[in-house]
């Protein structure tokens, strides 16, 4: 099948690779433009764009799809069989929904129509889910809303984090639409059209959402935790300091005291008094120092009993 393919971060790489290695014509690939990163703002491509480049497919990054006139009229000229979008990042306008014989196909790391939206990967983590997945679905002028086609389930195991869960639906991303491409090229695909019920809104991840609110029960506390792991992680703040915290375990003690509270912070124990039960830091990093584990910060670090950690915000 002649495809062009449309992506942009690290999460969109295996679906290309299984593509092209699935014997698919990969006719162009669309990207984000490259953007500045790092302290030195060099200038670098997007993960796509390099997986592309190693394969010698023609790269194409406009910044604005629906006001492109120029790529708009390329694709058309191109006459792919079908578009495969996964976290390209722009909304597609209509007119290039409707150039594919086989459509537009989006794959989505949620079980749908749960957790549309820019971050259902992290948010699933966040909420407690116990399983997520992937969706391949039909792509049309809403948000996440299209007919979908085919799913598969991924368990959330208990000490899962966004990275880790990230890792897994990119995997689990390439042999799915190999799937869904070839039930289609054979008719047998079957639309499944989205409903409003059990559905929810994956908002986008900011930095402010990992100010850790120590009011909140140890559980949600703990799954935030793991949930903005790797980005934007979850912190606090201790003397003025902000300290991300890493790894927690929740522990059922009901102490006295203020959530937040340094409830002990020695022999190799940390722990911190919450709205409801406590959390035992497990891994942690105090701003301008790299992470670490609790009994090697507490070596270096004293922190007495009774300490409130505060907002940052």
């Amino acid at each position: 099948m002649r495809i062009l393919f449309m992506g942009t971060p690290d999460f969109s790489v295996p679906a290309l690779e299984a593509l092209v290695k699935g014997g698919h014509e990969v006719a162009a690939v669309v990207t984000q433009p490259d953007k500045p990163k790092g302290r030195g703002k060099a200038v670098l491509m997007t993960p796509v764009k390099e997986k592309a480049l190693e394969y010698g497919i023609p790269v194409y990054q406009p910044v604005r799809v629906k006001k492109d006139e120029e790529f708009l009229r390329m694709v058309e000229e191109m006459k792919p069989d079908a578009i495969v979008v996964i976290a390209f990042g722009q909304i597609l306008p209509k007119r290039l929904l409707d150039i594919p014989k086989y459509g537009c196909i989006n794959i989505h790391a949620s079980l749908l129509p749960k957790y549309r939206g820019a971050a259902p990967i992290q948010w699933a983590v966040i909420d407690g889910e116990k399983e997520t997945g992937i969706t391949t679905m039909m792509m049309d002028v809403g948000l996440d809303t299209g007919d979908m086609l085919e799913k598969v389930v991924i368990p959330i195991e208990k000490d899962e984090t966004g990275g880790s869960l990230h890792d897994k639906l990119s995997a689990a991303g390439g042999p799915l639409i190999l799937s869904t491409l070839k039930k289609a090229e054979e008719g047998t695909l079957v639309r499944t059209p989205q409903t409003e019920e059990g559905t929810c809104y994956a908002k986008m991840l900011t930095k402010s959402l990992g100010d850790i609110d120590w009011s909140q029960d140890a559980e949600s506390i703990e799954r935030l935790i793991r949930g903005l792991n790797p980005w934007p992680s979850a912190y606090t703040s201790l003397n003025g300091k902000t300290l991300k915290i890493w790894q927690a375990e929740v522990l059922d003690e009901s102490p006295e005291g203020t959530p937040g509270q340094v409830v002990k912070a020695s022999q190799g124990e940390f722990l911190v008094k919450t709205g409801k039960g406590t959390l035992k830091i497990e891994s942690l990093q105090l701003e301008g120092k790299k992470r670490m584990d609790t009994d090697a910060f507490l070596r270096g670090y004293a922190v007495e009993a009774g300490t409130v950690f505060e907002r940052r915000q």
